[in-house]
């Protein structure tokens, strides 16, 4: 028998309890490294996750519970059959999110023209003013905090059970993550995979950053469409609708699809816009929608990304109006990039127009439309999709800038090969990552206009009369990584020359949290060392579906461009969780639940049942109905092995050839299904499959098999009848711990170790063959069973006592279930406090009980 399966004498408490076992066993895991990685292995051995680095901005949210439980449950599995399992944990503490929690958690707001001071410390009560400081007192105030946070998470990741190593714990914006993600950085600038350059730009004008196509999400708002007069030089008009007459100074043509015939005459002329009257040509563009509006929509720079795609494919002019403030720049009409037919009049308008909001700028366009008489008609309400931040409250502009891309249009055709290779659980998620890629219409720009984040590792030259030299960047070597351009120099140069002519200037910008985030791989996995190659690529990433379209196509893109290869083989895709009106929890809403009250009212064997009871991919609900039905099963786990190893005490504990009797081979034939079964569903990642039949297996052997031997466990120790049923017992009871040891970790470890050295979770995961030779599929114990639970209705009718006795129990059934029941006669009478059992000949199954009395 294997080592860590071989019993000893049982040692069980007088009242087995769940609570407190958290504390007990976390500790006990931790000096006994049950969870330790050993490195000291090959890649064959090795079973290794692409663990989710949660956002350090505040409490954790219960979704991460319910996912990182699925993870923990995946990565037990592997650990018990027989892999060493790399399960380290990482923290994503750099980002627009983090940031903005400490602005709002201290009362300050970072200033990159500030000095530093050495001295400061944050308002005690934070003001409605934020105090603005220094970009490097900034970034001590977000890692003093996401020290913090980040402790807060590891209460609750241990709390739960997560069974992490966690001596390989690591941050996204630590010096070892910043030499990865500099590195890396350098090599796709090498190989031309990263490019910087002066572009249309999304951009949150309160984050007062960039953001990527990926992080973008469409929320229904109110607007107004407006009916909107061009002037033909014939005299005419041609009548355009948009939501945005705000963008009107920044009009360079309108357009029309190629096969609308009602302006095929127009294509190719010039029209003049209204109040600014410069100017503009009529093109023609497959994306025009000839059924929106009038068919004919003007292009402006930029009010959308379909602006950006057409400002592009036509090569059209520049005339960007929008500041990175989200406010409107000061322009001249009548000069250089700005040409019109009437400059006095563009420019009083305009006038009014610099330096004031959107919002405000549309107020005054639509006025001076109503008087010029070039709207035509009232605005007309509609509500329409219109672009944000994720994470954002006001619409996104796009504003021209420069900042640094990695290409992925380019590779588009690679993307989604990788995307097909990947193994996805629930497959049909591939469908996301599919769609993603091609909806791709612009770079992933990876720059953001932030503090604490990785800098990039990048300097300019600043000639003799002060300009910047963009497009011949100084590079960081390798060796000197990681740098931080706003306080280091580059080679060649001192301190004394930082923004002087003749010397340099950092790049300001840092990188986006994702292009940190998308080398989790080789920053938890430690490239280029012995490590590395034992776990990369790795085997599992497993994450929310929210995320497909930045954290998994992100890495996959890095993965690809460094390895020519797909990061892991295999992705789990989690759902959201809803509240219990099954409504999508956010923090908008009110409605998101934090964890930590969960676990210390339930237990976290209980929190973890409910999440395990969620499916790969599916949006659950949050139920703490399901959450005392898990403690219930955690309960009954003790409560049966303490029965189970009471059988047990004084006796030495037979092995499978002692099973001998017709009911607990039969039984045994059960279990060997259910082996099989919950073995094949953790193969295929479906861990609710696996609990199912788990779980309704195990209340059957405590309800039905445990009643139906009770009686002849207790008999003398040397009948084999007796042996046979210990022998069931035994190997029974171990093999329903180990099953249940990925979902309920303390309540199986509590039991396993009344009557075992070591850990469960260092256990063999059980097999079939442990089972010995028995029958499959089972013939015996269902029909008894059955007849059991007849009994029990009637005596329940009756209102009668359980142990109440049966005087007579008629069994009408076919020969093979009277055949089987025939066999198990002894044990079904105990259980059943019968007299006298019959049978008789039927068709099919009915019991017939009369009560004694």
């Amino acid at each position: 028998m294997n080592d860590a399966l071989s019993p000893r004498a049982p040692r069980v408490p007088d009242k087995p309890t769940v609570d407190g076992l958290e504390a007990t066993w976390i500790e006990r895991w931790d000096s006994e490294g049950t969870y330790r990685f050993d490195a000291d292995v090959t890649r064959e051995d090795v079973y290794s996750i692409d663990t989710p680095p949660p956002t350090v901005s505040g409490n954790l949210h219960i979704g991460h519970v319910f996912s990182y439980t699925h993870t923990d449950i995946v990565a037990r599995y592997w650990r018990m059959r027989g892999k060493h399992v790399f399960y380290p944990m990482g923290w994503d503490d750099n980002g627009l999110a983090t940031e903005r929690r400490v602005e709002n958690y201290f009362g300050v707001r970072g200033d990159a023209d500030l000095a530093y001071d050495p001295d400061f410390e944050p308002p005690a009560t934070p003001g409605k003013e934020k105090v603005s400081i220094s970009r490097k007192n900034f970034v001590e105030l977000c890692r003093r905090l996401t020290v913090i946070d980040e402790e807060a998470f590891r209460h609750v990741f241990r709390t739960l059970g997560a069974s992490i190593d966690w001596s390989m714990e690591y941050t996204t914006v630590g010096a070892y993550s910043q030499e990865i993600s500099q590195h890396g950085f350098l090599e796709m600038l090498a190989r031309g995979n990263a490019y910087s350059t002066v572009a249309p730009t999304l951009w949150d004008v309160d984050f007062r950053t960039a953001v990527s196509q990926a992080e973008l999400e469409d929320r229904e708002r109110p607007g107004h469409t407006h009916r909107v007069s061009f002037h033909r030089p014939d005299g005419g008009v041609v009548q355009i609708d948009t939501t945005r007459p705000e963008m009107l100074p920044s009009c360079v043509a309108l357009v029309a699809h190629p096969d609308d015939a009602r302006y095929a005459d127009l294509v190719g002329t010039t029209v003049e816009s209204p109040l600014f009257h410069v100017s503009v040509p009529v093109v023609a563009h497959e994306l025009a929608d000839p059924d929106k509006g009038t068919g004919i929509a003007m292009i402006c720079t930029f009010g959308d990304v379909t602006d950006v795609t057409w400002w592009r494919e036509l090569r059209l002019p520049t005339r960007a109006l929008v500041g990175r403030d989200g406010r409107f720049l000061p322009a001249t009409f009548g000069e250089g990039d700005y040409p019109s037919l009437d400059a006095t009049a563009a420019n009083a308008l305009y006038a009014q127009l610099t330096g004031r909001t959107v919002n405000q700028v549309r107020a005054t366009v639509v006025d001076a439309l109503r008087t010029s008489g070039d709207l035509i008609g009232e605005p007309t309400a509609v509500t329409h999709p219109v672009k944000f931040y994720e994470k954002g409250e006001r619409p996104l502009e796009i504003v021209t800038s420069r900042q640094w891309f990695v290409e992925t249009l380019a590779h588009r055709a690679e993307l989604l090969a990788r995307g097909e290779e990947l193994h996805w659980h629930p497959d049909y998620m591939r469908h996301r990552y599919r769609s993603w890629v091609e909806g791709l219409n612009v770079d992933w720009s990876i720059s953001r206009q932030r503090f604490f984040g990785v800098p990039f590792p990048v300097w300019y030259r600043i000639d003799e009369a002060g300009v910047t030299d963009f497009d011949s960047p100084l590079l960081a070597s390798l060796e000197s990584l990681p740098v931080d351009p706003s306080t280091d120099v580059p080679p060649g140069y001192d301190e004394s020359q930082r923004h002087q002519p003749g010397g340099f200037t950092g790049e300001p910008d840092v990188m986006d949290t994702w292009a940190t985030s998308s080398l989790t791989p080789e920053i938890a996995g430690h490239r280029g060392t012995d490590l590395f190659a034992k776990v990369f690529p790795m085997d599992l990433r497993p994450q929310a579906h929210d995320i497909i379209r930045t954290w998994l196509f992100s890495t996959v893109v890095r993965s690809e461009f460094t390895h020519d290869a797909l990061p892991w083989r295999h992705t789990v895709i989690s759902g959201f969780i809803l509240d219990p009106d099954r409504k999508k929890m956010s923090k908008s809403t009110g409605n998101v639940v934090t964890p930590l009250p969960l676990l210390e009212n339930h237990g976290a064997d209980a929190v973890r049942y409910w999440a395990a009871c969620g499916r790969p991919g599916a949006d659950t609900a949050l139920d703490e109905a399901q959450m005392k039905v898990g403690r219930r099963l955690a309960i009954k786990v003790l409560n049966a092995s303490k029965f189970v190893l009471g059988r047990l005490e004084g006796v030495a504990v037979p092995s499978v050839e002692a099973v001998t009797e017709p009911l607990d081979r039969d039984f045994l034939a059960v279990l060997a299904g259910v082996v099989t079964d919950a073995t094949v569903a953790f193969d295929a990642y479906d861990h609710t499959r696996a609990l199912e039949r788990t779980e309704a297996a195990f209340w059957s052997f405590c309800d039905d098999y445990l009643e139906l031997v009770k009686i002849r466990s207790y008999a003398d120790a040397a009948d084999p009848a007796t042996l046979s049923a210990l022998a069931t017992l035994a190997l029974t009871l171990s093999i329903f711990q180990r099953l249940l040891a990925p979902v309920l970790p303390f309540a199986t470890e509590e039991a396993w170790r009344w009557w075992h050295e070591g850990s469960v979770h260092r256990a063999p995961w059980p097999r079939v063959e442990e089972l010995g030779d028995v029958a499959a599929p089972s013939t015996v114990y269902r029909p008894v069973c059955d007849v059991l639970e007849a009994v029990r209705r009637a005596k329940s009718s009756a209102k009668a006592s359980q142990r109440a006795e049966v005087a007579r129990c008629v069994i009408h059934a076919p020969a093979a279930v009277r055949d089987a029941v025939s066999v198990a006669a002894r044990d079904l009478c105990a259980a059943g406090v019968i007299v006298d059992l019959a049978f008789e000949d039927a068709g099919e199954l009915r019991v017939e009980v009369t009560l004694a009395g």
